[in-house]
């Protein structure tokens, strides 16, 4: 449903590994950027744990595997809370928990957080980000039910417009790898040595 996304190359073929040293293997078309899309949905939900701590952020958005498509309506009946960070609905709310004061602010925070669980700076793809917007009506009708419920602070349009340029952000399969380790290893980065969230918070995310 996202006509930017259509042009991609099918025959784009890359692998990444990295160990706790910071060791990096890669193969095939490894310096291909791509944007990450819902592969963000884990890093915003550990900025948002960071941020809101596990009692905060369960508020909003449930742990429970929904069992449904990854853009079903999928809200608890009465509370209207997602079932889990990772469908659209649950990554929308734990988007609206990154703190801005507009859609470029929060947007401004994720690729910051991105960016140091990758070890590198990243960059939101506005073409791929413009094609989200022109096209997001299903996922602004999700963030219109989770407010009415209470479940989204500020406004729909800053909530999603925030969630679609965090699917936008480029990476590439080295990149990945990387945030995938850092998750793994304790929220430190193998590459650079920061510590990007706590052992605590790297624990949770990598559980749900």
């Amino acid at each position: 449903y996202i006509p930017e996304l259509a042009s991609a190359d099918p025959e784009r073929l890359a692998f990444a590994v990295v160990g706790r040293r910071g060791m990096i293997r890669s193969v095939g078309d490894d310096d291909y950027e791509f944007t990450i899309q819902s592969v963000s949905k884990p890093f915003v939900l550990a900025l948002a744990l960071a941020e809101h701590g596990r009692a905060g952020v369960l508020q909003r958005v449930g742990v429970e595997p929904s069992g449904e498509p990854f853009n079903a309506i999928s809200l608890e009946p009465g509370t209207g809370r997602p079932a889990n960070p990772l469908i659209n609905a649950g990554a929308i709310a734990t988007t609206s928990l990154i703190p801005g004061s507009n859609a470029d602010e929060r947007s401004t925070r994720i690729v910051e957080v991105l960016s140091a669980f990758a070890g590198r700076n990243l960059a939101v793809d506005e073409d791929t980000y413009r094609s989200e917007s022109d096209t997001g009506d299903r996922n602004r009708a999700l963030a219109h039910l989770m407010r009415s419920h209470g479940l989204i602070d500020g406004t729909v349009n800053d909530s999603v417009e925030a969630y679609f340029r965090q699917c936008s952000v480029l990476v590439n399969v080295r990149d990945l790898a990387v945030m995938a380790a850092t998750l793994a290893f304790g929220g430190v980065n193998p590459i650079t040595g920061t510590r990007v969230v706590s052992e605590n918070i790297a624990r949770d995310v990598v559980s749900i």
